[in-house]
């Protein structure tokens, strides 16, 4: 029996999502259109590998998230000026990142440099276009995810970004992260790690294009001939469900699962009742069983 999923091996479709929190790269050691300008020696090196490859950028801002670049509507349109299109790319980041703020400022949702990007919802879009390619037809591009990361980690997205990474596991898309922020990522070593793909943190930022090139570029039948980074160790840490901070340890619901940093009579998300006392963990001390 054929297989439902038919793959070109050399054939990739590649979802870049692009951190742009302003806030982050206020601050950040490479200005960010030393970083777009990499970005775009990326997604060009990646249509340049095969002509048949599908590169989809996706802009993850504070407040929202959209579709900034998209190769096959680049070749529909006959477009034979590489850079007409990719300077059409970098007019609609402009643009987003101008609505972006005015969004954020206009719902009230005005961060601290601590802000993190809307990671979730940039994961969701990404997954979404690669299902709709996976329905067009009965052989398919090998699907993966890169994520450009910057901002910390957002606790109150724990549960939206581990059912995009389940869902991007049970479909067989390997995200991959590369982080361009000072701190590493909980979220997407946890993504990187389940979904297969590759987690680094470049040392040298202005050479990103050559960690994009020499690591990310790769297909992934190719990358089974390759000695690739691995990550030294995943930071496996939960939020919890209550006040969505990052915790150590906590309480589990035995039937929804839910992660509680303290401990309730009821539980929030599922409406299941605990009659059973349980002592604070705070006041516990650390005894070996």
């Amino acid at each position: 029996m054929a297989s439902s999923k038919l793959y070109s091996d050399e054939v990739s479709l590649a979802v870049v999502v692009v951190d742009t929190n302003p806030l982050f790269w206020a601050t950040a050691a490479l200005p960010f259109a030393d970083f777009f300008a990499h970005l775009i020696h990326y997604v060009n090196s990646l249509l340049l590998l095969n002509h048949l490859n599908h590169v989809v950028v996706i802009a993850a801002g504070l407040s929202s998230c959209t579709y900034i670049f998209d190769s096959s509507d680049a070749s529909a349109s006959g477009a034979a000026d590489v850079a007409a299109t990719f300077a059409k790319a970098s007019r609609k980041m402009d643009e987003f990142i101008a609505e972006d703020s005015r969004a954020t400022s206009s719902n009230g949702s005005v961060a601290d440099g601590n802000a993190a990007s809307l990671l979730s919802g940039a994961l969701s879009l990404a997954l979404c276009y690669i299902q709709r390619v996976f329905r067009s037809g009965i052989r398919h591009p090998q699907p993966r995810i890169l994520c450009l990361q910057g901002s910390p980690d957002g606790p109150e997205q724990y549960v939206a970004v581990m059912n995009s990474i389940f869902s991007a596991q049970r479909s067989m898309v390997p995200i991959d992260s590369c982080i361009v922020g000072t701190q590493d990522s909980a979220f997407l070593q946890q993504a990187s790690y389940i979904t297969g793909g590759v987690y680094l943190k470049p040392q040298e930022l202005n050479g990103l294009f050559q960690y994009l090139a020499a690591v990310f570029a790769t297909d992934l039948h190719s990358r089974t001939f390759l000695r690739l980074p691995k990550t030294l160790g995943v930071d496996f840490r939960a939020s919890c469900f209550c006040h969505k901070k990052t915790i150590d340890m906590g309480y589990v619901c035995s039937v929804c699962l839910s992660i509680f940093c303290k401990y309730h009579k009821k539980c929030s998300t599922c409406g299941s009742e605990f009659n059973r006392v349980m002592p604070d963990l705070n006041s516990v001390p650390d005894q070996r069983q």
